[in-house]
């Protein structure tokens, strides 16, 4: 009995230790982590801005296999409480070097992904098809799910930036009217109606959404734009043999997986009419392409966040040129922070609508990926690229752009 007691103790004090190596070099700011047992240590100096509560202990096989996964299932279970922000935690782990965050030890054992076009199409479905409803709640009143473009010092008016993003967008293709555009992954399609709106553009749309395809075409109707703009509940490899003048895409690729990107902007290629040009809008690593298991896992089923070097890499073997690069971390997390805000107004509501875990699950995931943004881990990048040479038909200068 006395051995058995003592293998406990043991193992008790081994798990301790681990959590403490794990934990004590991983954030830049005065952190508190209380344990399982009621005991407690402060890392950093000052008086804590975050505490870490573990209700109870997480098996170290589960954080050595995943850290991400293991780690992010306890918050949504309430296995480990937060109180104060997680995304100033997390963006704290991202930018301390000794944070495990960082470390490549921790990056294996990811689910395993496919991309084939049914694959793909219940990947989307599953974080898109949520319901109408739960997007309403919490994104602006253009239902625009993409990084937002802050300009006139403005950082709080979400539905005028993502209008602004929506021209920004388009003023970089210098649209003619008359002309074609199609739109990857058109969302609840502000873009592309937009397009066929104010900038005389016949337009197609497509997504594999069916929440997202029923609200667009039923737009369509409603608004009297039959003749100028369709929607199409399709994968975008399946579009045929059609030309466009010009393409955008946003917050596309980063679904299709790293085996396709390729592929995706081969198809890019194809579908642009010669000297056509696209504007491809994505959350891109300037440090190399990578996974995280736990959004994988539970957010977005498939996905993959392309390195710049890959992106332009397969843009070039795909014979296009770049035109314009543009950097909008800064927006993007700013963008996130008014998701976050806008969501736990709600919280009460969301919590009848789709249960706890699933509300934790999700706050979690706004906030995290807020902080990814601010630390510089992930960026959102705008590639202007054409089919012939770089800006053949583009003005000399940017000063189009902003106009």
């Amino acid at each position: 009995m006395n051995i058995i007691i003592a293998e406990r103790r043991m193992r008790f004090m081994l798990e301790k230790t681990f959590y403490k190596s794990l934990l004590k070099h991983s954030f830049n700011i005065p952190v508190k982590i209380v344990f399982w047992d009621g005991s407690s240590v402060i890392y950093g100096d000052g008086t804590p801005e975050v505490t870490i509560t573990f209700k109870e202990k997480i098996p170290m096989r589960d954080i050595t296999k995943n850290a991400s996964i293991a780690l992010g299932e306890a918050y949504m279970d309430k296995k480990i409480e937060i109180q104060g922000s997680i995304q100033e935690l997390i963006e704290s782990a991202y930018e301390s070097a000794d944070s495990f965050m960082r470390s490549s030890k921790f990056r294996k054992f990811l689910p395993k992904q496919g991309h084939s076009e049914k694959e793909s199409e219940n990947d989307v479905q599953s974080h898109y098809d949520v319901g109408n409803d739960f997007y309403k709640l919490w994104l602006d009143d253009t239902l625009t799910y993409s990084c937002a473009y802050f300009t006139d010092g403005n950082h709080d008016d979400l539905t005028k930036a993502q209008v602004d993003k929506v021209h920004h967008i388009l003023k970089k293709l210098d649209p003619k009217p008359g002309k074609t555009l199609l739109d990857i992954g058109c969302g609840w399609g502000t873009l592309m109606l937009t397009a066929a709106k104010e900038y005389g553009l016949k337009v197609t749309g497509v997504t594999l959404s069916e929440e997202q395809y029923r609200f667009v075409k039923e737009r369509i109707e409603k608004e009297g734009l039959q003749d100028v703009a369709e929607v199409k509940l399709v994968d975008y490899r399946e579009l045929g043999d059609q030309k466009w003048d010009y393409i955008t895409s946003v917050g596309m690729f980063e679904h299709v997986g790293k085996e396709n990107l390729g592929l995706y902007f081969k198809d890019i290629q194809g579908y642009l009419a010669d000297d056509g040009v696209a504007l491809i809008h994505g959350i891109t690593r300037q440090q190399g392409g990578a996974y995280n298991g736990w959004i994988n896992k539970y957010i977005f089923p498939g996905g993959y966040v392309p390195g710049l070097e890959e992106m332009i890499g397969h843009i070039e073997e795909n014979h296009m040129q770049i035109a314009d690069i543009e950097m909008l971390r800064r927006h993007y997390q700013r963008t996130l922070e008014i998701w976050d805000m806008n969501f736990n107004e709600h919280r009460a509501q969301i919590l009848d609508m789709m249960g706890e875990r699933f509300t934790r699950m999700w706050d979690l995931y706004l906030q995290a990926c807020a902080a990814s943004f601010e630390s510089g881990n992930i960026d959102v990048i705008q590639y202007l690229i054409t089919k012939g040479p770089s800006g053949k038909n583009l003005p000399m200068t940017r000063d189009y752009m902003t106009k």
